[in-house]
């Protein structure tokens, strides 16, 4: 046996092979990695629009609204404005401090947007924010 001082299988155990579980460790490293990259990463490709004020939000209620197709709540897509009023509420009932983060792509049109905050506000959800990408930083200029 590899920890035993000798032949002896009753003997003292003077190592501990710690290989397995390093392999073990590392696994689960990775699948930790590539899963937090996955949840990370958003469903819907979006273009949004830079801010220079872009800042963390405490995101409670998610709401996304592509360019094309229905819009998302907490990444389940609503059949129209009365089931995002209906979800607004029920947070709202839940949490009466309830944010709402609306992620619009940059080419949807105004009028669904504002359509999506009277929703929410029907909901009782009044604290609304937009997020936004920070802008890219502006290359140096070289002498």
């Amino acid at each position: 046996m590899a920890g035993h001082s000798s032949g002896d299988p009753g003997g003292l155990i003077v190592g501990i092979n710690v290989t397995p579980m390093v392999d073990v460790v590392l696994v689960l490293l990775i699948i930790f990695i590539v899963t937090a990259k996955i949840i990370v990463t958003p469903a819907v490709e979006m273009d949004l629009p830079e801010a220079s004020t872009a800042g963390e939000v405490q995101v409670v209620l998610s709401v996304i609204v592509p360019e094309r197709g229905a819009t998302l709540v907490d990444g389940e897509p609503l059949a129209g404005d009365d089931d995002l009023v209906r979800r607004a509420a029920a947070v709202r009932a839940r949490s009466p401090q309830v944010r709402a983060v609306i992620h619009a792509d940059g080419e949807v049109a105004h009028r669904r947007v504002i359509a999506t905050i009277d929703a929410l506000q029907r909901g009782g959800v009044y604290r609304v924010a937009f997020a936004t990408l920070a802008p890219a930083p502006a290359p140096e200029a070289t002498p």
